[in-house]
């Protein structure tokens, strides 16, 4: 079968011939059409991501999720380690999802990662209860912008939400945030804003996509003055402005502040269960129905050398059609 493959550790994804997936006893055999490239993908395919860091390289099919077919004919999403930016891929009958037939297969190869990255977070360790003020740092981006929407599905009653990219930042006040601050405004000012929103209405839950000096700016302006403060829960999912902060003990001691991570690993098999079983189909009939949206920029799978490295426009996911 031909596949979108990484011979050598840290190598561009060839188009290449590969042997099609043995499938197990609890597998189905999938003929894909479409497959994400998320940023889990190339950290996983370059061997920088956590879950493939310890492991020797052996030549490796790209991608962790995709939609296509079963031998039936069924239309479904699935997930699998096994890679997925190929011709026929193996996935456990637990990590497959129904698609309505109305979605288009970008769509729904597409939205799911997203979802697991947002509903996760705002469902399991938040803990969103309607009419809940919510942060989302970093929300330019294509989980930030579903994240936002997901917010408003499961009734935050005000979303506030920052980032560097203008133009996005500013969409997002269409797509349901109430307040949009930029990361380009210098550090008093970023923090002042922070301030005036939070005395205005306490934020409950901060959704964080980029860690950093962001969050520490964040942190510090919500620091407490030694009287009874919010409980403010944050989860951090992505850490795109560096991977290490610096955290005073006086703001844990003065302000009543829960951070958590939610991302691989850091879910229980109930809650992973409920992600396939409820979330995603949830926000599958949610995409039909418009109550969702998101943009994709699809390129062919002999096209994946070209384009591994491009830049792909603020807010897109990129989308293998095979």
């Amino acid at each position: 079968m031909k596949a979108a493959v990484v011979f050598e550790k840290g190598s561009i994804p060839q188009y290449a011939d590969f042997p099609e997936p043995e499938v197990q006893e609890n597998e189905v055999l999938i003929s894909v059409k479409a497959a994400s490239i998320k940023n889990l993908d190339r950290a996983r395919a370059g061997g920088n991501h956590y879950s493939t860091e310890n492991k020797e390289h052996q030549p490796t099919v790209i991608g962790t999720d995709g939609a296509g077919y079963l031998e039936n004919g069924d239309k479904v999403y699935f997930f699998s380690k096994k890679g997925t930016v190929s011709e026929k891929a193996a996935a456990d009958k637990k990590m497959i999802i129904p698609i309505p037939e109305e979605l288009d297969f970008s769509i729904a190869a597409a939205l799911p990662n997203a979802v697991m990255g947002s509903a996760m977070a705002l469902k399991f360790k938040a803990g969103l209860q309607p009419g809940n003020t919510v942060l989302i740092n970093g929300a330019t981006g294509i989980t930030g912008k579903i994240a936002v929407q997901m917010a408003r599905l499961y009734g935050a009653g005000k979303v506030i939400v920052t980032g560097r990219n203008e133009e996005s930042l500013q969409s997002l006040l269409e797509l349901g945030a109430d307040v949009a601050i930029s990361l380009k405004l210098d550090d008093h000012d970023f923090k002042q804003r922070i301030k005036e929103n939070y005395l205005e209405t306490p934020v409950d839950i901060i959704i964080d996509y980029i860690w950093g000096h962001s969050v520490e700016m964040i942190l510090s302006a919500l620091k407490g003055d030694g009287t009874f403060s919010h409980k403010t829960k944050l989860v951090t999912i992505g850490g795109m402005s560096g991977d290490i902060i610096q955290l005073s003990s006086q703001i844990l001691r003065g302000t009543d502040i829960q951070i958590s991570g939610s991302g691989l690993g850091s879910w229980t098999k109930e809650e992973s269960g409920l992600l396939f079983s409820e979330i995603i189909p949830e926000m599958f009939q949610a995409a039909v129905a418009g109550k969702i949206k998101m943009e994709t920029r699809d390129i062919d799978i002999k096209d994946i050398e070209a384009v591994w490295n491009a830049e792909v426009q603020s807010g897109k996911r990129l989308v293998v059609r095979i």
